[in-house]
């Protein structure tokens, strides 16, 4: 990655980034919901070094949601929390995104609480689990499969009715903590789903493009006769369209995660790192095809 020029990346960015602009990602999310999906905005940057940047996170996310409201869109905000200054200050993070989940309930819309690496795994928790026992039901959190630690965090958490995304997880771990191949992570993916469902649970985001992981959710969904209020599937802005399709055609709740802002360099590195199939569309960028 470190040799692909950023100009490639850019032309990369424009298929999975909506833009450096809340107005670029707003016309995005209108498109969506045309076609049928709801949304999800991510304004990206984590990881951040300074307070004031915090801060910055914060008021991006208040405008978001009110731009939400504005043009009457169907669409909510994912946050990660290390760019609400989790590594710098816990207290004044859950103050920054208590004002968040504020701003969103008087537009009577949602927060989901993103989650990151292992090390932030249990201040995330703790933020989430404050945030219920506050009263605030219009908050979510994400959980990964490929973590072993996941099946009792989903336990831990059913005194809160919690609504959850489950996803695999994309951050490098050790060993002793998370499982390692694709058929280890599989598997503890259906069974947290399952787990999920027979639990407290009062809705589900089920958030993979893998296919197979979709045809077993669509078993689950079946066997337990889970109603569409339920649950609903969640999928990466740009990846794996026909799969996307197929799924709201069928007639199955669809969000798309749609990123924007200024730190589209850092997301799409980690998006192309991850996902061998889009080193395709680089390759293609860097020598001037399909453009």
């Amino acid at each position: 990655m470190p040799f692909v020029p950023k100009r490639v990346v850019r032309r990369v960015a424009r298929r999975y980034v909506a833009g450096e602009t809340l107005e670029q990602a707003l016309g995005v999310v209108g498109e969506l919901n045309s076609g049928g999906c709801s949304a999800t905005l991510d304004v990206l940057g984590e990881f951040i070094e300074r307070e004031a940047q915090a801060d910055a996170t914060r008021d991006d996310y208040i405008a978001a949601l009110q731009g939400i409201n504005s043009r009457g869109l169907n669409c909510n905000v994912s946050v990660k929390l290390t760019a609400f200054g989790l590594l710098l200050d816990e207290v004044r993070t859950l103050e920054r995104v208590r004002a968040v989940v504020q701003a969103a309930a008087q537009h009577k819309n949602f927060v989901r609480i993103d989650m990151e690496d292992s090390k932030c795994t249990t201040p995330t928790i703790a933020v989430f689990r404050t945030l219920r026992q506050e009263g605030h039901d219009n908050v979510g959190l994400v959980l990964q499969a490929y973590l072993k630690r996941t099946q009792a965090d989903i336990d831990a958490l059913t005194d809160l009715h919690p609504s959850f995304r489950l996803c695999k997880g994309i951050y490098v771990e050790p060993e002793a903590i998370a499982f390692k191949g694709l058929e280890p992570v599989r598997e503890n993916y259906r069974r947290c789903l399952e787990r999920m469902f027979a639990g407290s649970a009062v809705r589900v985001a089920i958030a993979t493009h893998d296919a197979q992981l979709v045809e077993d959710a669509l078993g689950i969904l079946r066997s337990k006769a889970v109603p569409r209020e339920r649950y609903e599937f969640q999928m990466l802005l740009g990846v794996t369209e026909h799969l996307r399709a197929r799924l709201v055609r069928e007639g199955h709740p669809v969000r798309v995660y749609v990123p924007f802002g200024h730190d589209w360099y850092g997301y799409c590195t980690r998006r192309l790192k991850e996902n061998p199939k889009i080193a395709t569309h680089v390759t293609k960028a860097l020598f001037g095809f399909g453009r």
